[in-house]
């Protein structure tokens, strides 16, 4: 069981990842017309689903897509900053710190939430 929520993790972190490489890909199809990223966008919108699914099995669906929303929100913010010529300023950088930091407090959580549910059975 250990080993599978091991998986789990790395499914979710994977799939939060590729959440902002199909969000990069989906501003590059510029509204599906250009069929390259379009194609790609597809493609790893549904690798970051099916990796997502994984982790929902384990950890449910709460859990999971905070954590997968988050990060595909912190890596959208800092491509679109690097990459994208998005703007950057003081209270953008607070608010991705503190979203990141909620992500590693929810990955505390985890193992509190397991002895909890092994105590309810």
């Amino acid at each position: 069981m250990k080993n599978e929520r091991k998986i789990a993790w790395v499914c979710l972190i994977i799939a939060g990842l590729i959440e902002f490489v199909w969000g990069y890909f989906l501003k590059e199809s510029h509204g599906f017309s250009e069929v390259g990223p379009a194609i790609l966008a597809v493609i790893f919108i549904a690798a970051s689903f099916f990796l997502l699914e994984r982790a929902v099995r384990v950890f449910g669906i709460g859990m999971s897509y905070g954590v997968f929303t988050g990060l595909g929100i912190a890596g959208t913010s800092i491509i679109g900053i690097l990459a994208l010529g998005e703007s950057i300023s003081a209270l953008k950088i607070i608010s991705l710190i503190i979203l990141m930091t909620g992500i590693v407090g929810i990955k505390f959580c985890d193992g509190k939430e397991e002895g909890k549910g092994a105590e309810e059975k």
